[in-house]
């Protein structure tokens, strides 16, 4: 496909369509060049168009597609994986101004919400109404649109599931300016192809999703964490299944192992997790909260969780309930990536998924790579779900050796986790990052239904191209 640049008659059709929302040349950010993950290029678009609605969002495609000019559509950029990047050019459809929630219909356990909104702010808005929106990815300022895009995991995947599990319907601006609605807002639907599944990761590829009607649920009345370190990160794994087939229906389960809590204390200058257990040095941790509807099932759980926790080699058990207290103990999971971005000039992260019992299995792996490849290695993730986040780190190499040592490492440990029977993302998605391992893990054949997928909603392969299924 040859794609090609704006024509200046076309830049002032796009400011009459966004008047005052239309940025060119020297007038873009360097912030629309790259996502959260600059490691993976910046590139610079030929327009950005701060979109205010479906309807303008809609004429913007038509005078891209009619144009043959890209079109990238981008929440807040929050990317891992170089999703929303302009890698050939073309015009950027920022939806953050389109951050309105619609409304509710409580009956339903339905909020409507445009795709601009940001995670917290729903998740805010929803308490007020004594509801939760429970997925709950690790960055709170990503958009609800871009989320959905990527289907979005988080902590609370482990109880609740993904972002996918709560869209119910959605409007979607097609490439060539067609406004189509997909879904329902009924708790289930046989209707013919799951269209509304398929926009659910597609890394926006397919379509622009502009609103959507997500499920929430009752806001659990009480929550409480608890933490416990294990010496080792085989027997630290091997409790989870145990967790988990007592019954006790975690809401998030994290692991994280001892090397990663040192870094990220240094980072936030505290110590908050014990190093050792009457004498015995803990190498992992298991981080689990529970949420439940009275005091009484509370007790309960956090007696039995205990009971599990002693009974499969944990040095200790700790109880955090109360806000302030579980705040203080999830800081140290939630600031892993601040704390890497401090630490290193240079980082890539992956984060393959597996089955619950082969988190071990792949992270010693990974930790046996960090000689051979020449690079550090932090690791923390979702013990409940089996996604692992591994970041290779470095300072004072040059960007190229550090390009070609990780990506060994990347590819290495894809290859590991496929072998363990896992995939090579869980939440972050491909974008244009990771195409050619999900190319080696899935097969040619795989890669080229995707691409007739695409190629079916885009025949002019103008939306979001280079990223997914087919790379520039």
């Amino acid at each position: 496909m040859e794609y090609k640049k704006p024509t200046q008659e076309m830049l002032e059709k796009l400011k009459e369509i966004a008047p005052g929302r239309v940025s060119v040349g020297e007038e873009i950010s360097k912030d629309y060049y790259h996502d959260e993950m600059t490691f993976y290029g910046e590139y610079a678009p030929d327009a950005v168009v701060a979109a205010a609605s479906t309807e303008e969002i809609s004429a913007v495609c038509r005078l891209c597609y009619e144009n043959d000019v890209p079109i990238i559509p981008r929440g807040a950029g929050t990317g891992l994986s170089g999703g929303c990047v302009a890698i050939a050019g073309g015009v950027v459809i920022d939806t953050q101004k389109m951050n309105r929630i619609l409304g509710y219909d409580l009956e339903n356990f339905i909020i409507r919400v445009q795709a601009g909104a940001y995670i917290n702010d729903i998740a805010e808005d929803c308490a007020k109404h004594h509801m939760l929106y429970p997925p709950d990815p690790g960055e709170k300022f990503a958009t609800l649109g871009g989320n959905v895009s990527t289907n979005a995991g988080g902590m609370r995947a482990c109880k609740y599931g993904t972002t996918r599990d709560y869209v119910r319907a959605m409007t979607v601006v097609m490439p060539n300016g067609d406004i189509i609605r997909m879904g329902a807002e009924v708790s289930k639907n046989c209707s013919g192809y799951s269209l509304l599944n398929l926009m659910c990761g597609s890394e926006g590829t397919l379509g622009i999703i502009t609103e959507l009607s997500m499920k929430i649920i009752p806001q659990p009345v009480m929550a409480v964490s608890l933490l416990a370190p294990f010496a080792s990160l085989d027997e630290c794994i091997s409790c989870v299944s145990k967790l988990k087939m007592a019954n006790l229906d975690p809401q998030a389960l994290e692991f994280l192992t001892r090397g990663n809590v040192a870094a990220i204390e240094r980072f936030l200058g505290k110590t908050i997790y014990p190093a050792k257990c009457d004498g015995v040095e803990a190498e992992a941790y298991l981080l689990v909260t529970f949420d439940a509807a009275s005091e009484e099932v509370m007790d309960a759980t956090l007696e039995k969780a205990a009971d599990v926790f002693v009974e499969n080699g944990a040095l200790d058990v700790m109880i955090y309930d109360t806000a302030d207290a579980m705040r203080n103990v999830w800081l140290v999971r939630g600031s892993c990536l601040e704390a890497i971005l401090a630490d290193f000039e240079l980082t890539e992260e992956c984060d393959v998924v597996v089955p619950i019992p082969q988190i071990a299995n792949l992270v010693n792996y990974a930790v046996s790579l960090e000689d051979e490849i020449g690079l550090e290695l932090r690791v923390c993730g979702h013990a409940g779900d089996g996604n692992v986040h591994m970041n290779v780190c470095a300072n004072g190499m040059g960007r190229e050796e550090f390009m070609e040592k990780s990506e060994k490492f990347v590819s290495k440990v894809t290859d590991k986790g496929v072998e363990l029977g896992g995939m090579v993302s869980g939440e972050h998605g491909i974008g244009s990052a990771k195409v050619s391992y999900l190319t080696k893990s899935l097969g040619e054949a795989q890669m080229e239904l995707m691409k007739s997928i695409k190629k079916a909603c885009d025949p002019k392969m103008l939306l979001n191209p280079g990223k997914v299924c087919y790379s520039l």
